[in-house]
């Protein structure tokens, strides 16, 4: 074999490892029962739920809590899958900004006993369309 043969068979290799790597850490999208069976058989991976912030007739969110004076890195709400079951979601750091005006937010994290302990939050808000493309916003919990 020649030396550009060996080379080339280590770049791919080195190539495969690295998009085998990182598929390994991707998430999947799944709905609150589905996080909860996952969490039941030890799956502690990180997942995607999609759903709605339940509103009021004035628009305000029910079940949000938040109170920056108390814990600023304390702030909880409910959110309804696609499937319309409800579930508290716990989100250690600050309230994202524009939460209120969102319309549909995707929570990544993990399902705990009785909550779902999100890590990110992307918003999805009516207000950011720009050419009939749709803006997200993605807010990273603080590691403590």
């Amino acid at each position: 074999m020649k030396k550009t043969h060996i080379f080339a068979l280590i770049i791919i290799a080195i190539a495969a490892g690295i998009i085998l790597s990182t598929a390994g850490d991707a998430s999947t999208y799944v709905d609150f029962k589905q996080a909860e069976e996952l969490a039941l058989n030890g799956d502690d991976g990180s997942i995607h739920v999609v759903g709605k912030l339940k509103k009021d007739n004035s628009g305000h969110i029910l079940g949000m809590q938040y109170q920056p004076e108390v814990d600023p890195n304390y702030f909880a709400f409910t959110l309804q899958d696609n499937n319309n079951r409800e579930q508290k979601v716990i989100y250690l750091s600050p309230k994202p900004q524009d939460f209120d005006k969102s319309e549909q937010v995707v929570v990544i994290g993990r399902m705990e006993k009785d909550h779902f302990a999100a890590e990110k939050i992307l918003l999805k808000c009516p207000s950011k369309y720009e050419n009939g493309e749709l803006e997200t916003t993605e807010f990273k919990a603080a590691k403590l």
